[in-house]
């Protein structure tokens, strides 16, 4: 389903919750207390802003009582292919993010990847596939990137690992490239970057990768992945947890002058590298 399509059946959704609400007497902030978000949280539902969590459209059915007709639309437009079902949630809650923190202990992030890296990443996981079954998950990643190119994106902050800089995903050039990329977004004050080195020793939840999410009206969020899982977590508590996880890798790490001298020097070595072989 085409992105305009489903944004017209989300806006609909919306539409038909405003109209079942309003029916029943309520107030956003009424329905709200009832399914235990706030009133703005129904307002954004409403107008297509944001998209609710399944138990949320459960218990909306059962306050307005609809028969299930918001769970059923929800897990029909919610089933967006291109991403997979634990990682769908974070996906639309990246452009309506104010702030994005993330940790990559081993890989550059989605958001900061190039094409050809992209591609090497999927060939690895896919060593016999034609190069064509990798065209919808490469788009999918560099639709993702638009939040570098809208005015009032979020603010991104990520601090990679010195692995994510040494360990070689395609070729020399491809990695010469990608932490070009990087660098022209840190020089264009599109994100900042810092680098954990190596020296830094142990760091709170080793290996693992994190991302924090703030938002303007909602409650902030935290996302970690295993092996073909991920967690979407909002409870206020844990999410307080990551929080002084990232806040303590952010403390150990380079500065972002300094990062991104590593940066450049790093590149600079794989573009000799690729000039010689």
């Amino acid at each position: 389903m085409a992105n305009a399509s489903r944004q017209v059946l989300w806006e609909y959704w919306g539409a038909e919750l405003k109209r079942h609400r309003e029916n029943a007497g309520l107030t956003q902030e009424m329905l709200g207390e009832k399914v235990f978000v706030s009133g703005g949280y129904i307002g954004q539902f409403e107008q297509a802003i944001r998209r609710p969590q399944l138990d949320v459209a459960i218990r909306i059915d059962q306050v307005l009582q609809t028969d299930g007709f918001f769970e059923r639309t929800w897990r029909k437009l919610i089933d967006d292919q291109r991403y997979v079902d634990y990682f769908a949630k974070v996906v639309e809650l990246e452009p309506l993010a104010t702030t994005i923190c993330e940790f990559a202990p081993m890989i550059v992030p989605g958001l900061l990847q190039t094409e050809p890296y992209m591609r090497a990443l999927m060939r690895a996981a896919s060593p016999f596939a034609p190069d064509e079954a990798f065209d919808e998950g490469v788009q999918s990643r560099l639709d993702r990137a638009v939040v570098f190119n809208s005015g009032g994106g979020p603010v991104y902050w990520v601090v990679l690992h010195e692995a994510a800089l040494r360990t070689p995903v395609g070729s020399p050039g491809v990695m010469a490239d990608q932490l070009d990329h990087i660098v022209r977004l840190i020089r264009d004050h599109k994100a900042l970057v810092q680098l954990l080195p190596f020296s830094a020793g142990a760091y709170p939840s080793m290996g693992k990768m994190l991302k924090l999410m703030d938002f303007e009206d909602a409650p902030p969020t935290a996302y970690t992945e295993a092996v073909y899982s991920g967690t979407l977590l909002d409870d206020p508590a844990i999410v307080k947890r990551v929080q002084q996880d990232y806040d303590l890798i952010r403390a150990a790490a380079l500065s972002p002058e300094a990062s991104l001298a590593l940066i450049e020097s790093a590149a600079e070595d794989y573009r000799q590298c690729a000039t010689t072989t």
